[in-house]
């Protein structure tokens, strides 16, 4: 057992060496782009032929899956991407939201009140101290926050096309004239999301060919950073915020059917509706925890830890989850949209993915899984800069930089379970011989000692 736990002390001291290991060259971090795809599942990749992002990762890294944060909409899970936290800590927690304290009211088109975004710092602002940065779009990135904007961002435009957001943001990282480049860059598109919020995820021909367009815009990106010169001297990030489920009209949840309109305001409706009881709460929330199997309710201080949910003010106090595919409503027999996303964030089709590659990453590496909140310590490191406290750990994606001496730790916990098995089973069969062995001994020598008394009987 010494020489076991002398093993295992070996390979944990090792395992946390590597994971020490900084990476960061010491002439300074090359720029760094990330872009959102909004809505692009994780198995898009398998079900999809994406000749660009698959010969993207092929030179880099991909992570076939990531686990977003709840609730898995646009504006938290993209505030995560660039803060790192979750969404009860940065205050994002929904795409409509009702603030009790200030009685102020969030909506996608009305946004950009910075006391709704300033309860955390996105990167394009901590890394000012540092260097430019940009935002093309990013939610929150017109917003001032902390008495900051990113060095360059555009108001958001449906309008623009990607290629035009594109060539904005090219400019902005090879500088103009005697302008220095921005270091760090973000770009959001809207699609694969409004395609599959329209014609559902399971509309094979409308969303195989919008994603040959995503596809397309990927290659765009490769071509507009060659032609700048900066292919090769830049790192990419190429991620996601959520994925995204088929919805039918035969799977409604319905309300006003549960408890009268009177009792009750939702702030935001589905697939996760947060409820405000006008009436007694208790009263109001065991009606609709009744209400619907497919439906489950939770008073605020009662949602699952898992989640990271309850920790904010502006959680409403009662909190209802649709059970996949299923659609919230308070009236009515009309389907909002056949693909939906927002449920809880554990469901694989509300998984994105991710694609890295650049100088500072491996080349044809994969990792199976990594949270959102990952991202944000990666890009910390990527920067050579100290980020904000978040929730994210740099242990997940440290193996993806080629910089990095990185061991699996599965595979060296799996090495040192084993060897511990090995070396416990060989000790006990040591001590079940050596136990039996020395009672045969003395077994055979009270024998010849009862033969030697005999001896003078015989004499």
């Amino acid at each position: 057992m010494l020489l076991a736990q002398s093993l295992l002390g070996f390979l944990c001291a090792v395992t946390a060496v590597a994971a020490g290991t900084d990476g960061a060259g010491s002439t300074g971090p090359p720029p760094l782009l990330l872009v959102s795809f909004d809505g692009f599942r994780a198995d898009y990749l398998k079900r999809f032929p994406m000749p660009n992002l698959k010969n993207l990762y092929s030179q880099g890294v991909l992570v076939e899956q990531m686990t977003n944060v709840f609730v898995t909409k646009t504006f938290p899970n993209h505030y995560s991407l660039v803060t790192g936290l979750y969404a009860e800590s940065h205050g994002i927690i929904a795409s409509n939201m009702y603030d009790p304290d200030t009685k102020k009211v969030f909506t996608v088109a009305n946004n950009t009140d910075p006391s709704w975004w300033s309860e955390a710092e996105p990167l394009w602002i901590t890394a000012l101290d540092k260097y430019k940065t940009a935002a093309m779009m990013w939610p929150g990135s017109e917003v001032v926050i902390h008495n900051h904007t990113a060095t360059h961002f555009l108001p958001y435009n449906a309008n623009m096309s990607f290629s035009e957001r594109m060539g904005n943001v090219t400019k902005w990282l090879t500088g103009d004239g005697n302008e220095e480049g921005v270091k760090f860059a973000a770009l959001y598109w809207e699609q694969p999301d409004a395609a599959g919020h329209k014609y559902g995820p399971d509309n094979t021909t409308i969303l195989g060919e919008i994603l040959k367009q995503v596809d397309d815009d990927i290659g765009l990106v490769v071509s507009e950073l060659k032609q700048a010169g900066l292919w090769g001297q830049i790192n990419v990030i190429i991620t996601s915020d959520h994925g995204m489920t088929q919805c039918s009209p035969d799977r409604l949840i319905r309300l006003d059917q549960c408890l009268g309109p009177d009792n009750y305001t939702v702030v935001d409706v589905t697939p996760v509706a947060a409820i405000i009881p006008k009436q007694n709460k208790t009263t109001v929330f065991n009606l609709l925890k009744n209400c619907h199997q497919h439906m489950t309710a939770y008073l605020k201080e009662d949602i699952p830890e898992r989640l990271h949910y309850r920790n904010n003010h502006r959680v409403q106090p009662i909190l209802l989850i649709a059970d996949e595919g299923w659609t919230i409503v308070k009236s009515g027999n009309v389907l909002p949209r056949l693909g939906d996303h927002g449920y809880d964030n554990s469901l694989p089709s509300m998984h994105p993915f991710l694609v890295a590659v650049g100088p500072s990453f491996r080349k044809g590496y994969r990792i199976s899984s990594i949270e959102t909140v990952d991202v944000y310590p990666l890009m910390c490191r990527l920067l050579s800069m100290t980020g904000r406290p978040n929730n994210g750990s740099l242990a997940h994606t440290q193996c993806m930089l080629s910089g990095e001496t990185c061991w699996d730790v599965p595979l060296v916990v799996g090495l040192v379970v084993g060897v511990l098995i090995v070396l416990s089973t060989v000790t006990v069969l040591f001590r079940f011989l050596g136990w039996r062995r020395p009672r045969t001994i003395r077994d055979f020598q009270r024998l010849n000692e009862d033969d030697d008394d005999d001896d003078p009987l015989l004499e």
